[in-house]
């Protein structure tokens, strides 16, 4: 009797421990589950946002929110589809495969002269960081020493309207061979394929310094091009009038990434280099350079992430339609465009 009793409680004690440790486990989280979310147990809405390039720390506030559940506790399902060079992140959102995207002013202009209309509704960056770049020895000292050069484009149709145009703000003749870039713009204008390139000053131009090429660097706003903001958050008009509620909640937990991100630069980055694949990022110290270059850029001190101003969504694409650098879909240039319905910010708080 002894031997049988010893031999049950061999086998029964630990079975019901094994059953009360499981069921302590599921209770947890299913508890933490719950606790996640402020909306309790109501089913979770899935939305698609359309990355415009690789992960960078353009993203970064996208992914911080991603990281901290803040999507989630707004009822979000977020799923990140990846850049595609053979299609861009605007025809997803404008034909409805994606309900959100990241894009640049220019593009958002281009979509409404050809009718396939976005909207954007959050500035990521508040002013714009890009620059015309050159070799330090190459030569060229400054915009209107571009004349007659090889510029890397990037097959975007204003390039050359506006390129043009800061060359000749600087007094030069406008005139530059445009050539389409299969490589990295850095590697290319390092091979001495082009002579000068488009890029921003938080990423290529600090990958730049961290290879210790040097570099001439001509920020384009300070050769008459009107700031703007870039890049954007971008939706479809279709998006707004069906699913408001979604793109405030949306919003909500975006902006509470890039505030976030604005004063934890570091930490941040650690976040956009743990939530993607390792290989990602060869050098993850540009990443932590990157973001403490970006971080104080979001937005201006006393401002709050993501809101616009007409001035900026009027003045460059007007520069932009000035230099016949937009056309419509019958390939004919547009001469004029109701800015004031390329962005809203009805959905930030």
């Amino acid at each position: 009797m002894n031997t049988r009793f010893r031999l049950l409680a061999s086998i029964g004690i630990p079975l019901l421990l094994i059953v009360l440790v499981v069921g302590a486990f599921i209770w947890q989280q299913r508890a933490a589950g719950t606790a996640a979310s402020p909306h309790g147990t109501q089913k979770m809405t899935t939305m698609k946002l359309a990355l415009d390039w690789t992960p960078n720390t353009n993203h970064t506030g996208i992914y911080v929110a991603l990281k901290k559940g803040w999507y989630r506790d707004e009822g979000i399902n977020l799923q990140l589809l990846p850049y595609s060079a053979n299609v861009s992140a605007d025809v997803l959102v404008s034909s409805g495969k994606a309900d959100v995207g990241i894009s640049s002013t220019e593009g958002i202009v281009a979509d409404a002269a050809v009718n396939q209309p976005v909207v954007s509704i959050a500035a990521i960056i508040q002013h714009n960081t890009s620059a015309l770049i050159t070799l330090a020895d190459s030569g060229i000292t400054r915009p209107r020493d571009l004349s007659g050069k090889v510029y890397g484009g990037f097959g975007a149709p204003y390039e050359s309207a506006v390129v043009g145009e800061i060359i000749k703000q600087d007094g030069g003749t406008g005139q530059f061979k445009n050539v389409t870039l299969n490589v990295d713009a850095m590697q290319a204008l390092e091979s001495r394929r082009i002579d000068f390139v488009w890029v921003f000053e938080g990423w290529e131009v600090i990958q730049a310094q961290r290879a210790g090429v040097k570099l001439h660097i001509f920020p384009i706003t300070n050769y008459g091009v009107a700031d703007y903001y870039t890049p954007n958050i971008i939706t479809s008009p279709n998006e707004i009038k069906q699913k408001p509620d979604l793109l405030r909640r949306f919003m909500a937990a975006t902006a509470k990434g890039y505030e976030y991100t604005r004063t934890h630069a570091q930490d941040s980055a650690q976040m956009l280099l743990s939530a993607n694949p390792q290989g990602t990022f060869p050098d993850p110290g540009l990443v932590v350079a990157s973001q403490e270059f970006l971080s104080p850029r979001y937005a201006d001190s006393g401002r709050k992430w993501g809101w616009q101003d007409a001035a900026a969504w009027h003045g460059y694409p007007q520069f932009i339609i000035n230099s016949n650098g937009i056309d419509d879909a019958a390939g004919h240039p547009i001469h004029s465009m109701d800015f004031n319905r390329l962005y809203t910010n009805q959905f930030l708080a």
